[in-house]
């Protein structure tokens, strides 16, 4: 009989926990790229069992309590960023009376190489009217379709809730 409290016991939950939400993060994935079709229901229960299995083999579940929460502070502004960008650069396009002010910019990065640095450059270049363009002198270049905008204090936000979210404070 086990005690509450237990740490076997915690670790048993938290394992089962972690399952859960990776299972549930892989259905996800499955239903936006494949669709919700009954007949591809085995397929789909077969490979989010083999990547939920997988995932808990390479990156074993650990206490993460902030992780969730910061990686919402990192998301939400990301997808509110893309939706006001995108509307503003279908505005312009929309608009050829709109001023568009194209150019580079050069952000200061504070991500060591490696992947983190490479996570912040993926995930700018998925936001319209930007586009990192390389490195020079230790800072990325951006291409942008408005250098009037305040791009080096959006890029500055994103790599500090970033941040955040890799080392999970």
């Amino acid at each position: 009989m086990s005690v509450p409290g237990n740490e076997a016991e915690a670790t048993y939950r938290g394992l089962w926990s972690s399952a859960a939400s990776r299972a549930a993060l892989f259905l996800c994935i499955w239903l936006v790229l494949a669709g919700a079709d009954a007949w591809d229901f085995p397929a789909a229960a077969g490979a989010v069992a083999a990547a939920t299995w997988t995932s808990l083999r390479l990156l074993a579940p650990r206490a993460s309590r902030g992780l969730a929460r910061a990686i919402a502070q990192l998301a939400l502004p990301f997808l509110y960023e893309s939706v006001v960008a995108g509307a503003d650069v279908a505005r312009r396009a929309l608009d050829p009376q709109l001023p568009l002010q194209p150019g580079f910019v050069a952000y200061p990065i504070g991500l060591p190489r490696g992947a983190g640095r490479n996570l912040f450059t993926t995930l700018t270049s998925l936001l319209p009217g930007t586009l990192p363009t390389g490195t020079e002198k230790g800072q990325l270049v951006y291409h942008c379709l408005d250098v009037g905008q305040p791009v080096v204090a959006q890029l500055t936000a994103g790599e500090a809730a970033l941040s955040r979210a890799l080392t999970n404070d």
